[in-house]
């Protein structure tokens, strides 16, 4: 039913003082009318992913998270190290709305045809403010989706799906042929598989638990290596020689696991190499680092010669580089494949409130492979 005369909405804040305070707490705000080209929807289903845990807690440090209020308005605080408040200058004292994407049902529209359109649509939707019961928005940030597909279903349906796809398309922008992907045992990961299979890119998958190589197996991964294992390195060189990877996706960020990959690449490019050079090989090596899974410094230990290149890599400067006509294809792959390849999964489903639980808390700030939560905005506390 789209029918929704709600005049309010209840939605997650988060907001860090300038004397270094993180404060997490839910506030009802006002739900404007919308413009010509705007529509309101009704959130249903909002997922948390790492990358929303930035804006969520900033740089507070959670070990020092307390919980205060009620069970029906919870408030976290925890302490923000006054070392880093220069990071984070231009949001102190700034209540702000948090969540990347989500699904819902369109139950207000304005003016123009493409709002008109979408009014009683489930849609997917994206642009921040997500973990809210409505959100005013332009209709441009909408994906509409098949009839049969439910806001659970379209909740993930930007953010993993998209840098998955960007992550083929870098690959046939940037002349390489084939992938390494670490946390490949991910949401994320899962699908860049499943995108892969489809698409015979060749995938080596970097884990760091047996189990999550069975999980990878299962769905038809054929290169897995296991980064815990002894033969580590020995099994990654074998599939970079197998596969000729030469552009790698780091979701850890740091330690010493971008350097290993360069190093078996090198390794690979010289099993075939004609002649010895001194500066190492001719082909070019790259890792992008796309997440932060481990905060540590990133070590590179500089054996694998001169022809390589560290960086990082981001969804929306992507999505810019290759324009909207492109970007139009690969969102209606997406609408397309929601229940097949980009289907997500979920551990826990919980309301605005209990995502202000300390538990709740302890468990997605970990960023654990097979532990992502949703929100559901309508959920009772």
């Amino acid at each position: 039913m789209s029918e929704d005369n709600a005049t309010s909405s209840l939605e997650i804040r988060s907001k860090i003082s300038a004397a270094g305070t993180l404060e997490l707490s839910l506030e009802t705000i006002a739900i404007p009318e919308p413009g010509d080209d705007e529509v309101v929807v009704r959130v249903e289903a909002s997922p948390i992913n790492p990358s929303d845990l930035g804006l969520f807690f900033g740089p507070a440090d959670m070990t020092t998270a307390k919980a205060s209020g009620s069970a029906a308005a919870p408030v976290i605080t925890a302490d923000v190290p006054s070392g880093l408040l220069k990071m984070v200058a231009a949001r102190l004292d700034k209540s702000l709305a948090v969540g990347n994407e989500g699904g819902g049902v369109v139950v207000k529209a304005g003016a123009s045809d493409a709002a008109q359109a979408l009014l009683g649509k489930t849609v997917g939707l994206i642009g921040g403010g997500m973990y809210s019961q409505h959100r005013l928005i332009k209709v441009p940030m909408c994906l509409p989706l098949h009839d049969g597909t439910t806001p659970r279903e379209g909740a993930s349906c930007f953010v993993n799906p998209l840098t998955a796809l960007g992550m083929t398309e870098t690959m046939r922008m940037e002349g390489h042929t084939a992938l390494v992907h670490t946390a490949a045992a991910s949401n994320l990961g899962q699908m860049l598989n499943k995108i892969c299979i489809n698409d015979g890119i060749d995938l080596v998958n970097i884990v760091r638990k047996k189990e999550q190589a069975d999980l990878l197996g299962e769905i038809g991964a054929k290169y897995i290596c296991d980064s815990s294992s002894d033969r580590f390195m020995d099994d990654l060189t074998e599939a970079l020689v197998a596969t000729g990877a030469t552009l790698a996706f780091d979701a850890t960020g740091g330690g010493k696991l971008a350097g290993q990959i360069l190093t078996c690449m090198e390794i690979a490019a010289n099993r075939t190499a004609t002649e010895y050079s001194r500066y190492g090989s001719t082909t070019h090596k790259q890792v992008y680092i796309y997440g932060g899974l481990d905060r540590s410094p990133s070590v590179l230990n500089r054996n694998f010669g001169m022809a390589w290149g560290v960086g990082g890599w981001l969804l929306t400067p992507f999505l810019q580089k290759v324009g909207f006509e492109k970007g139009q294809a690969l969102r209606a792959r997406v609408a397309n494949e929601i229940k097949t390849t980009f289907a997500s999964h979920y551990s826990r489903e919980v309301s605005l409130a209990g995502a202000l639980q300390l538990d709740a808390i302890g468990i997605y700030g970990k960023q654990a492979t097979g532990e992502k939560f949703l929100i559901n905005p309508s959920k009772d506390f």
